[in-house]
């Protein structure tokens, strides 16, 4: 079984990382490519950066 941990990116980096993703005229998989990152995670990111300024998240 192997033990598959994923790299730990500061909060400030995906911050930046989502900011310069939403600015970008680059599809989302190129800015990740361009940072390093996977495309999930970038995307990961971003919809949790939506649900922490109150615009996504559960519809009741």
């Amino acid at each position: 079984m192997s033990n598959k941990q994923g790299k730990r990116y500061s909060e400030e980096f995906k911050r930046d990382a989502v900011a310069l993703a939403r600015s970008s005229s680059k599809t989302v998989t190129e800015v990740a490519r361009d940072l390093g990152v996977s495309a999930e995670g970038l995307r990961s990111w971003g919809k949790q950066d939506k649900i922490d300024r109150g615009e996504g998240g559960r519809v009741s």
